[in-house]
């Protein structure tokens, strides 16, 4: 998940001009080694609609050489909603089910990681639920007064483990945990 030093993922309104996107050639060799390791892409409604899953096929006819968007339109995509009756988009299929029963069944099924891109009010609900294992946290340097959170929803203090941190020479730091079960 992107966000800013103070936590906000998105504008008010879902902006995300707060953004950096100075990609080093490790940060993006990061990015391509989530996906390397994932065999499903999450989505909730909101992102899926708002055009991501059109901008990455896009970007994909414009420019084929990079792998990260083959990678993004290639990995199959379960979009959470609960008002889309069908998929509009190619290589995704639409869960319906109360979402800790969709995640669990997920989770038990044979292949890689499972990765979630958001947005916002999803994984909020995901981390609501405790259905997230990994955390990664993309740290852009920037700082905005107000915005969408994702750690609002808890109804209790949650405790991590870190993994890793890392700063990328283009800026962004990203920061790993596992939530502690105690």
């Amino acid at each position: 998940m992107q966000m800013t030093i103070n936590g906000f993922v998105g504008g008010l309104n879902g902006e995300n001009d707060w953004m950096t996107w100075n990609p080093d050639a490790e940060f993006v060799e990061f990015l391509n080694s989530l996906l390397d390791t994932s065999d499903t892409l999450l989505l909730g409604r909101k992102l899926a609609t708002s055009g991501f899953i059109n901008y990455w096929e896009d970007a994909l006819q414009k420019n084929p050489v990079p792998p990260f968007a083959k990678k993004i339109v290639d990995i199959p995509k379960v979009v959470f909603t609960k008002t889309l009756d069908k998929s509009i988009w190619n290589n995704t299929t639409l869960a319906k089910g109360t979402l800790s029963e969709e995640i669990v069944n997920l989770k038990k099924q044979n292949g890689k990681d499972i990765l979630v891109f958001g947005g916002a009010g999803f994984v909020s609900s995901l981390i609501k639920e405790g259905l997230i294992d990994e955390y990664y946290l993309i740290i852009n340097p920037t700082a905005m007064g107000n915005g969408m959170t994702i750690f609002n929803s808890l109804e209790r203090i949650q405790k991590f483990t870190p993994m890793q941190s890392k700063l990328y020479s283009g800026g962004k730091t990203i920061l790993s945990f596992k939530p502690k079960n105690d």
